[in-house]
């Protein structure tokens, strides 16, 4: 028996060679519902998606060293704020991360290693302190204070600071000389170059301001 082909004019179906489908007795044909513009519809759309494609695990890191280039810098000041000392509390990010690493595979949702990491830091630093030698103990009399060798450094300073008034007393050519003699450290003749005058004026400027500052009262205790 020969199948019928469809020759159809300007309104009918492209001619294909082949037979049109006709559904069989007994079947129910299946129809797509489309937009206007020929996509599937938005139920269907919306039917397509996997069931658990909300229960995906949150995980923007590639991998364990992606998330510690990211989250190093941060996680570093939370473990400055645990130990006051900048190599321990590297240290101390080492161990932690160690840990996390060790962990990795398990922690599915990437938003909970931030906390992770600060548990371990947490736990390694409070192990760190039960662990610790004890350098202090109790005792009934306290110890004698070692006198601390040297100048005391709170005398230096009120003596540079009754100096510095006693030079601000000199007339301005002697404290210009004072000041680049003593305190920027020039020569008798790069001070003479400077202010361009000759070296003996330097001299015996520079004798003149002396003898005033010896004689100044706030430097009594110096003589």
């Amino acid at each position: 028996m020969t199948t019928p082909v469809c020759t159809g004019g300007s309104g009918g179906a492209a001619t294909t060679g082949h037979a049109p489908h006709t559904p069989l007795p007994g079947h129910k044909s299946h129809t797509l519902h489309t937009t206007g513009h020929g996509s599937p519809g938005q139920h269907g759309a919306r039917s397509a998606r996997p069931a658990y494609a909300s229960r995906t695990p949150y995980a923007p890191y590639s991998s364990f060293s992606s998330f510690v280039r990211a989250r190093g810098p941060v996680l570093l000041r939370a473990a400055r704020s645990l130990t006051a000392n900048p190599s321990d509390a590297e240290d101390l990010l080492q161990t932690a991360l160690t840990k996390t690493y060790v962990a990795w595979e398990r922690i599915e949702d990437h938003r909970a290693l931030d906390g992770y990491v600060r548990r371990a830091l947490l736990n390694t630093r409070t192990s760190q302190w039960r662990k610790r030698k004890v350098d202090e103990f109790a005792c009934d009399e306290l110890p004698e204070q070692e006198a601390p060798e040297g100048p005391d450094p709170a005398e230096q300073q009120s003596l540079r600071d009754a100096m510095w008034r006693a030079v601000l007393k000199l007339p301005d050519r002697q404290r210009a000389m004072v000041v680049l003699r003593y305190y920027e450290d020039l020569s008798e003749a790069q001070t003479a170059e400077v202010l361009g005058v000759s070296v003996g004026t330097v001299k015996s400027a520079v004798s003149r301001a002396l003898g005033k500052l010896r004689e100044d009262p706030e430097l009594a205790p110096v003589r």
